[in-house]
């Protein structure tokens, strides 16, 4: 495992719990996002303000870090490639262990390095899935066209001559009957009526 770095901005000193349970202590601060908080369509920029609302407590196996993350998401539409921006607000709550509590079954438990805990990795877990999978614009986006790339949003009436190329010689007859077909009105003289 990884020494931690005690200047890091996610790295948190938990002396003053003293595996007491019972205490807790709050914690605001306010850190930079980390690389790759999202997908490729939306994520929080690195280097980008996370304001962390928490409160650390001492439990028996460890310390139960729980609270808020807000901050600010920006990615494009996946409709029309417009920028979209969303704001991130979600809840964070996880347990990092004492290392002599945690078994060696549970993988996916965060552990603490002596007094010091990472917070990145849980502030990962609660962003990154509250992100929205496919980001639009607004929810009746009608995106681009699918043929020349033209946001429909700007030409609501815009469309191409879908024409099947299987129907091409239906077409072609057609056009030719039209062709043939006369255009001055060539009906046959009735015949005068005998009775008349």
């Amino acid at each position: 495992m990884e020494q931690l770095d005690v200047r890091s901005p996610y790295v948190v000193d938990t002396r003053e719990l003293g595996r007491r349970p019972g205490l807790s202590h709050p914690l605001t601060r306010t850190v930079p996002a980390p690389a790759d908080l999202g997908t490729e369509v939306i994520a929080v920029a690195e280097g980008s303000d996370l304001q962390l609302d928490l409160l650390l407590e001492s439990v028996v196996e460890g310390v139960l870090v729980s609270g808020t993350v807000h901050g600010e998401a920006t990615g494009e539409c996946v409709r029309c490639l417009d920028p979209v921006e969303r704001s991130v607000d979600v809840r964070l709550q996880e347990l990092f262990a004492y290392p002599d509590k945690s078994s060696a079954e549970d993988e996916d438990v965060l552990e603490l390095q002596g007094d010091l805990l990472d917070l990145e990795p849980a502030l990962r877990d609660a962003v990154v899935p509250s992100l929205p999978f496919q980001p639009v614009c607004t929810v009746d986006c009608p995106g681009l066209c699918s043929q020349c790339g033209a946001r429909l949003a700007d030409d609501p009436l815009h469309g191409h001559d879908d024409t099947d190329p299987r129907w091409a010689a239906l077409r072609q007859l057609a056009a030719s009957a039209d062709d043939t077909t006369p255009t001055t009105d060539e009906r046959p003289a009735r015949p005068e009526n005998p009775r008349s």
